[in-house]
């Protein structure tokens, strides 16, 4: 795979992240800031690195999930390995100024 295939890849991925939406928060999950990490590499395996808003959050299982099985049907990823990381800690900085705007933060 080439370096620019890989590049359309992970513009596919943040295309089917931005499907995914938090349901306690009406934003979708790549613009809330929780996805620290996209890395494909050239065999089509993907790491996607991701935290949530906060550590006991109710649907975590369910966003990783939806996360694993969406990043899954793009092609040119063979397999996925989602990482839930909490460091660093997610904090408002971390949401898109789209977000923000669409939130009412701005």
């Amino acid at each position: 795979m080439t370096p620019q295939e890989i590049l359309d890849i992970e513009q596919n991925i943040i295309l089917v992240l931005k499907n995914i939406y938090d349901p306690e928060i009406p934003v979708n999950i790549y613009d809330l800031g929780l996805i620290y990490e996209i890395d494909v590499e050239p065999d089509g395996n993907t790491t996607i690195r991701m935290t949530l808003t906060a550590p006991n959050c109710p649907v975590a299982d369910q966003l990783l999930e939806d996360v694993h099985s969406e990043v899954k049907k793009v092609k040119g990823v063979s397999d996925v390995n989602v990482i839930l990381t909490f460091e660093p800690e997610w904090d408002r900085n971390m949401i898109s100024e789209e977000a923000l705007l669409e939130l009412g933060l701005l």
